[in-house]
């Protein structure tokens, strides 16, 4: 903070001598003010130095559910653009008709490969039986 400025005017008609004391201006700030603000300073500053070992700990704990959760929503937005290009392989003029008969033709061939004769569709059986032991390790 800058000295008051002292002014002195002897140019009354009396000749009497007039002293004004002028402030400068400067920052309006109270002690109280910078000590609270130090304070939460200090607390921030204290929280966020601690950030990643709160962050870890918290990972640590609940491992399981928030790759859970990123998995499902990962599931939700692959989803999401599978059904977006399929939309735009609609929208392609006679693609969908050539897809629905390959779709027609495969199903035909399943039916004949595997659902016409019973030792067929006791080979389904073991190959669906396999596949689950390999997804489920039983």
């Amino acid at each position: 903070m800058q000295e008051p400025t002292k002014i002195t005017d002897t140019s009354t008609p009396s000749g009497a001598k007039i002293d004004v004391t002028v402030d400068t201006g400067g920052a309006i700030t109270s002690p109280s003010t910078n000590a609270q603000f130090d304070e939460i300073k200090e607390k921030v500053v204290v929280v966020l130095s601690e950030l990643p070992g709160y962050i870890s700990s918290f990972f640590g704990s609940y491992q399981k559910p928030i790759i859970t959760i990123v998995l499902i929503l990962s599931a939700l937005v692959t989803l999401k653009v599978l059904f977006a290009v399929i939309d735009a392989l609609n929208d392609v003029p006679l693609l969908a008709p050539t897809f629905e008969l390959i779709g027609m033709g495969y199903t035909a061939w399943f039916v004949y490969r595997y659902l016409l004769k019973a030792s067929t569709r006791q080979e389904l059986v073991q190959e669906f039986k396999s596949y689950k032991e390999q997804v489920t390790g039983d």
